[in-house]
């Protein structure tokens, strides 16, 4: 029989080896890692975490990073993968776009506490699991935003699935299964859009839990459809209403050419799309202009950026809470503009009340550049009007933090401290923990000192 994409697919990932993952590599995972624990820590007294504790079980071996008691694995996955997206300060992908360790790091951790994997297992897992679901979301970029699915959530739990099967060593036909599965498993709606409900909090945690699910049982024999991608009834036609895509960029140079090279690591707490937004906000402001000063604000965007960041733009010039703001380009724009920053302080009950921000907001427009290279790359354009006639405009051709500007690992972890700092903890804590990343990826896994 011809192989389908999944066999393919995991054909490839079962040939990867820790030895052979280059050093570069190696160097994004811990990248990812420090993320992902700072921003876990950072979300742990959030009033959605203390409503996700309480609405599971405690008692298991497993650890929820920055909580003192131990979880099931599934369990752990679920509130380490919804810590990690909450602030939606978590990396993203451009092309896609998609947002890959916030779902594959708590599926693999949890897989190997569960069953004593190691370092180098954790590290295998990261590596194949993240490296897929960035593939993943090439196959038909934008479709399935489009059909009013979120691609983190829907394809997130192939690449969890994939990546806990890698780290508890399976072959190619478990990996297989467990993709099948996986697929039935998918699941994400964007109606958080409509009024800042927490859902979209939920999708990294639930595909994170999903995932590791389907490669339990499918590493125990249970089948799954091996057309899980391409199938006349499979994930790409049910959640991108189409079976026509690029299924050559799943495997293409799988192992040789890493496009998680690419990953932007975020400089700002809020949605992917608006962080060039914000760049040339603050670069407006640091001219001298005050709020007080602007009389009409004019923002080109992509097409596809529309029904997510503009509209309904009155919505958007007065979101209904601090979550709502993250998904509003102008209050993203005006929060940046008026306060001089826009992280985790920028987006909470106060700034979405404070009338000086509001007010701003209301003067941002938009109008669709109909060559905006989006999905490819993430642009920025703020062009300011003076009450003094004077016309000050700025352009941010790519996302900051990303493959054409990239943050260094200084600067990752400066973000890590900062986001520790904000989850209360000490900061001798923090650094003890980053002094142990280069190790992490080696030995025996430990995850009890980020416990509490």
């Amino acid at each position: 029989m011809k192989k389908t994409e999944a066999e393919i697919l995991a054909e490839k990932v079962a040939q990867l080896q820790p030895e052979a993952i280059p050093p570069a590599v190696r160097e994004r995972a811990e990248q990812l890692l420090i993320d992902v624990v700072g921003l876990c820590i950072a979300a742990r007294n959030t009033d959605y975490l203390r409503s996700l504790i309480a609405a599971v079980d405690a008692g298991g071996a497993c650890t929820a990073i920055g909580h003192a008691a131990g979880y099931g694995a599934a369990t752990a996955a679920l509130v380490n993968g919804t810590a990690a997206h909450g602030e939606d300060f978590d990396d993203s992908f451009e092309g896609g776009p998609i947002h890959s360790s916030a779902v594959v790091i708590p599926a693999v951790l949890a897989a190997c506490e569960r069953f004593g994997r190691d370092g180098r297992a954790a590290l295998l897992g990261t590596v194949a699991g993240v490296e897929a679901l960035c593939r993943l979301s090439l196959v038909i970029p934008k479709a399935i935003h489009k059909a009013g699915f979120h691609p983190t959530s829907v394809l997130g739990t192939l690449g969890a699935a994939l990546g806990a099967s890698v780290a508890l060593g399976h072959e190619r036909a478990q990996i297989v299964n467990a993709l099948g599965s996986a697929g039935s498993l998918a699941s994400g709606i964007i109606e958080y859009l409509a009024e800042g409900a927490w859902t979209k909090r939920l999708h990294a945690g639930w595909a994170a839990q999903a995932g590791l699910q389907a490669a339990r049982i499918g590493g125990e024999g249970f089948l799954g459809p091996r057309t899980v991608l391409e199938g006349a009834h499979g994930l790409f036609h049910g959640f991108a209403r189409s079976i026509e895509g690029n299924y050559g960029v799943l495997s293409d140079g799988f192992g040789k050419t890493w496009l998680m090279d690419a990953i932007t690591f975020k400089p700002y707490a809020t949605g992917t799309m608006n962080q060039p937004y914000i760049d040339c906000a603050l670069r407006l402001r640091a001219r001298g202009i005050k709020p007080e000063d602007v009389a009409d604000v004019l923002c080109e965007t992509a097409e596809g950026y529309v029904h997510r960041l503009w509209e309904p733009l009155a919505s958007k010039h007065r979101p209904a809470n601090d979550y709502a703001a993250k998904f509003s380009a102008p209050f993203n724009v005006a929060v940046a503009f008026v306060t001089g920053e826009a992280g985790l302080s920028a987006f909470t009950g106060e700034t979405v009340r404070d009338e000086r921000i509001l007010a701003l907001a209301s003067k941002v427009r938009y109008v669709v550049d109909p060559g905006n290279p989006y999905p490819k790359a993430f642009t920025g354009h703020v062009r300011m009007a003076l009450k003094d006639g004077r016309v000050l405009e700025e352009r941010q051709p790519h996302i900051r933090g990303g493959a054409r500007e990239p943050l260094t690992r200084a600067e990752i972890e400066a973000k890590f401290l900062g986001n520790s700092e904000h989850g209360g903890w000490p900061k001798e804590r923090a650094e003890r923990f980053l002094e142990s990343v280069p190790r992490f990826f080696d030995g025996p896994l430990d995850l009890r000192s980020l416990r509490g």
